[in-house]
């Protein structure tokens, strides 16, 4: 599907190289070859409603000021549609449509429904977005809430956009984190049946490996009190790992995200993939022994310093895991890897990415999104801890505190590489201030004019037989032409990964709507305009609702 604005944009296109091929033919431009242009939708509304640079690109091989080549185009264009063209600045040429233009849109929106915005940019590409990873040793925090409201968020609008995409999580189920996760549950384990063992300084402390501690002598009691360590800790750690995951995924699915893929790194072990890929990467000359250790050449790949994979005590690194996954990745199929990290791993992107190319794949095909630290304030003071888990405040506290859908907005509306200031008050606030409630308000009150009118007997027109060019009015054009804008957005917003457009533009579309609902009734004396206002009111709820689904928000009919 594509949008009345692309479709506008590829007749202007048409329409400046015909005009640039009866230039040529009548001898006034001389080039051999139309350039690559661009027609671009301007950012400031009064240099129209498009606009290109092929006159700037046409000055130098045809040996012409932009401006003269700009009039030239100009002179030979036509559109019946078009009802100005003006030439801006060093030579742009701006054009000005028949303000009905964006109409076209509104019968278009009501009949594509849930599909309206769809675009097919990826073309069916398969695609990656792995996001949270979290290892499962404890809660999910504020840093995970954010990763999961974006990852999610990513792949909702990049399915929008056209491309087949999985959802990830990647289990650190390996290595030292959890060598060190059986530490601590053995030590409150013991603790639990009278013994004096300390967990160990670097261990983990928090309330929630009691817990778990507390469970595991509930179900076995002392049955692992004189057990051999080595059968003691993999019993603890294989019982407090599911009980985690089993939270992790609960707090996951409560927050509106669902994984197709759950990874468990130390399956990278059990089936020889680690030392597969090692061994892959010694053929192809990327692995070198020193001080009896194995490192892998990123410096061959430009990357500052050569990496450690295999420890000097025969033990590989997170690095060799996580190339050996990344390996596995590429040989499922995906065309484009998206991972998405906090930003105490920026450092690891560019050996991540030399990694890549040793393999043999593109490195461009890993896109790595870096997304920066959260801060929660609350009464205008930064909350620190959390009582109950004494770690950060949770995922789950979050949510019970203010709700699925602002914390899923306020998490998106700013760019991944932004810090995130979340004011909890304003979240929780149902006021014009709280850009949640302000977007929500704007599809409950589309609802209940709708009611209203269905209440008195009224049925939806028929956008086909409707007359929109009663729609004269200063907001009623500026809410169609934002309504047009859509899968425009969606394109933007996939190739950029960026979600937070489509928060800016949620909250640009409902203040539209408010605007507009302020200065007109929608059921008015005059039946015909009363229709077309109806079907404007529509595609915006439509248009609403499917941009709320792409942050996983809902679209409440009363508030």
């Amino acid at each position: 599907m594509s949008g009345i604005v692309d479709e506008i944009r590829v007749n202007l296109s048409k329409a400046l190289e015909s005009s640039l091929q009866a230039a040529r033919a009548g001898g006034s431009i001389k080039v051999e070859q139309v350039p690559a242009f661009s027609v671009e939708v301007p950012r400031e509304k009064e240099h129209g409603d498009f606009a290109t640079n092929l006159a700037l690109l046409l000055a130098k091989p045809a040996r012409m000021a932009p401006r003269k080549a700009a009039e030239i185009l100009a002179q030979n264009f036509s559109l019946p549609w078009v009802e100005k063209v003006e030439i801006a600045g060093p030579g742009f040429i701006n054009f000005y449509l028949n303000p009905g233009w964006v109409y076209q849109a509104l019968p278009r929106i009501v009949a594509q429904g849930g599909d309206y915005g769809r675009v097919n940019l990826g073309e069916a590409k398969k695609v990656q977005v792995e996001f949270v990873s979290a290892n499962p040793t404890g809660l999910l925090h504020m840093g995970n809430a954010r990763g999961a409201a974006l990852g999610d968020s990513i792949a909702a609008i990049l399915d929008f956009a056209g491309y087949d995409v999985t959802r990830e999580f990647y289990i650190n189920d390996a290595g030292n984190q959890i060598e060190n996760f059986g530490l601590s549950l053995e030590a409150r384990y013991l603790q639990l049946l009278g013994q004096d063992v300390p967990v160990p300084e670097d261990g983990y402390h928090g309330e929630d490996i009691l817990a778990s501690a507390i469970a595991f002598k509930e179900k076995h009691g002392d049955n692992y009190a004189g057990a051999p360590p080595e059968e003691r800790r993999p019993a603890l750690v294989a019982f407090a790992l599911e009980e985690k995951l089993k939270a992790i995924k609960k707090s996951l699915a409560d927050f509106g995200v669902h994984y197709d893929v759950w990874f468990s790194e130390q399956s990278l072990y059990d089936d020889g993939s680690i030392d597969k890929t090692l061994d892959f990467l010694k053929e192809r000359g990327y692995i070198y022994e020193s001080e009896g250790a194995q490192w892998f050449k990123a410096t061959n790949f430009g990357v500052e310093k050569d990496e450690v994979v295999v420890r000097s005590n025969g033990i590989p690194t997170y690095f060799a895991s996580d190339i050996a996954y990344h390996r596995n990745k590429y040989q499922r199929g995906f065309e484009w890897v998206i991972d998405i990290w906090g930003a105490d791993h920026h450092g690891h992107v560019p050996r991540m990415k030399a990694a890549v190319k040793a393999l043999g794949f593109e490195p461009a095909s890993l896109e790595v999104v870096i997304m920066q630290l959260v801060r929660l304030y609350k009464g205008g003071e930064i909350v620190r801890m959390s009582k109950r888990s004494g770690q950060f405040v949770t995922l789950e506290e979050l949510v019970a505190e203010v709700g699925r859908d602002a914390a899923r907005y306020f998490f998106v509306m700013r760019g991944s590489d932004s810090h995130l200031d979340f004011d909890l008050d304003l979240a929780k606030a149902e006021t014009n201030e709280n850009p949640v409630y302000y977007i929500q308000y704007a599809h409950a009150r589309i609802c209940s004019i709708l009611r209203q009118y269905a209440e008195q007997g009224g049925h939806m027109p028929d956008p086909s037989q409707a007359n929109f060019n009663l729609l004269k009015e200063e907001y009623e054009l500026a809410l169609a032409r934002k309504l047009a804008d859509f899968p425009e957005e969606v394109a933007s917003a996939a190739s950029g990964l960026a979600p937070q457009r489509i928060a800016r533009y949620l909250h640009e579309l409902a203040g539209l709507l408010h605007s507009f609902y302020n200065s007109h009734r929608v059921i008015t004396s005059d039946q015909a305009l009363s229709e077309a206002r109806l079907i404007l009111v529509e595609a915006t709820k439509i248009t609403l609702k499917n941009a709320l689904g792409l942050l996983g928000l809902t679209a409440p009919e009363r508030m």
